[in-house]
């Protein structure tokens, strides 16, 4: 078991990094600490650890959440003219070359709303970075198919998870094809059970997305090719991580999705192409689920790149938590 930060919401204070992995900082001049928070939203409020959900999707269901991790990588500064200048990640159990994780449960796996006393797992990444006047941020949702530690590429998405360094060693976050990882696991507990196609019921209604259509045995030393990569990046033109964080808007993610059936495949989305339930949900993170028109050759990618309408600038939240006790 490992032994888990308790990170809250509010603004930290983050020191100088050294001996860091990932991209590599400036080979000269002054460095300066990089933190930036994350946090879900729902109905215009912040969520997380087991607080309740209001008003999702079509049939404006209330829920649980059961389960909300994903990947994110490449983070990148972006100054006034443009130029993206990489963030190196302090190296964690969160955080590995330049991959973090974040989870939104809560750290006693219990069913309370998050408090300062009882804050999501990891819902911050830390690094560094040059010195400079940054304007906005830059990353990717996903786990990239190599990243750079020690001056070497070293393999993230097709990893064995039984041996994979953390946070790739998470048995939750294992993608079944081709040894591969869910860059994506959101799970909900509606109020009423979920209704499948065939009439039985379900109890959770869930979103994991990795890569599909995959090739190679990562086992025996191929190399794995995806059709269907599935990730996508986010571009923030206006950011502050001083006064503001990054927001993922639950909402969003679910406007046009029933939560009280399931037509048919997998109950939710598992990115499956002939899955009814996955339009919606694609469309929502900002990818092409199949090709946008016969022979484009887009399935799996994204459909403006940077944009993600999931993702939003919020601010940075108060002391005061929702759900939390008066």
């Amino acid at each position: 078991m490992r032994n888990l930060r308790k990170l809250g919401f509010a603004a930290v204070t983050v020191g100088y990094f050294c001996g860091v992995s990932g991209p590599a900082l400036a080979a000269s001049g002054e460095t300066k600490p990089v933190s930036i928070a994350f946090a879900l939203v729902d109905d215009g409020k912040e969520v997380g650890c087991g607080a309740p959900l209001a008003n999702l999707g079509t049939s404006h269901l209330a829920a649980k959440l059961h389960d909300a991790r994903f990947y994110v990588y490449g983070f990148k500064l972006i100054d006034a003219k443009g130029k993206r200048t990489p963030v190196s990640l302090e190296q964690s159990e969160w955080q590995y070359g330049d991959v973090a994780l974040l989870d939104f449960k809560d750290a006693r796996g219990g069913n309370n709303p998050c408090t300062p006393g009882n804050p999501a797992k990891n819902a911050r990444i830390v690094g560094s970075a040059p010195a400079g006047a940054y304007v906005g941020l830059e990353f990717s949702v996903g786990a990239p198919v190599e990243t750079i530690v020690d001056g070497k590429p070293v393999a993230i998405n097709h990893s064995n998870v039984e041996t994979a360094p953390a946070p790739l060693d998470v048995v939750g976050m294992a993608w079944n094809w081709q040894a591969g990882r869910r860059f994506v696991t959101f799970e909900f507990d509606p109020e009423t059970p979920v209704i499948k196609a065939d009439g039985s019921k379900a109890r959770t209604w869930m979103v994991h997305i990795g890569s599909t259509a995959c090739k190679g045995n990562p086992a025996t030393g191929e190399i794995v090719s995806c059709a269907h990569e599935n990730r996508f990046s986010v571009t923030l033109d206006r950011f502050d991580a001083k006064t503001q964080r990054v927001e993922l808007d639950l909402t969003r993610l679910l406007a046009n999705s029933d939560l009280a059936a399931d037509k048919g495949g997998a109950v939710g989305c598992m990115g499956a192409l002939d899955d009814p339930e996955c339009s919606a949900v694609f469309a929502a993170l900002g990818l092409n689920l199949g090709d946008s028109a016969a022979g484009a050759g887009d399935a799996g990618k994204q459909v403006k790149p940077g944009v993600s309408p999931i993702f939003k600038v919020g601010a940075m939240a108060p002391a005061k938590i929702v759900g939390a006790k008066q």
